[in-house]
């Protein structure tokens, strides 16, 4: 186990919320494993070709990030784990706030006339 990998308790509060593996042709690599990689990817900011073995195929750990982000799955993955951690009192909403006052237009959203082209 990598230093930034999953630890037991983690991945304990994890599995549940993921989806059943398989469902495609040949095995499939352990979600562990991937979703280990898809962290180290994201700490270190390494390309996805340069990924250790360790984590398996690079294009595996990158069609599954992919797939899961493309499906809604790492939002519903967020949304169960915060609901379940609000269940159990772990969230204080009171921490949270949205400022919009710092959102900013980008510069062809500012008047641009909105004509059909002929």
């Amino acid at each position: 186990m990598g230093r930034g990998d999953l630890t037991n308790r983690e991945w304990s509060l994890l599995e549940p919320h993921l989806p059943p593996p398989g469902g495609r042709g040949g095995r499939w690599n352990d979600h562990r494993t991937v979703i280990n990689g898809i962290l180290f990817r994201i700490r270190t900011g390494v390309p996805w070709r340069d990924l250790p073995e360790r984590y398996g195929s690079w294009k595996t750990v990158y069609e599954r990030h992919r797939r899961w982000s493309a499906d809604g799955t790492w939002d519903r993955i967020l949304q169960s784990i915060q609901a379940d951690a609000d269940l159990a009192g772990r969230i204080d909403w009171s921490m949270v706030g949205v400022d919009s006052t710092s959102c900013r237009a980008h510069q062809h959203a500012a008047g641009a006339r909105k004509a059909r082209p002929r």
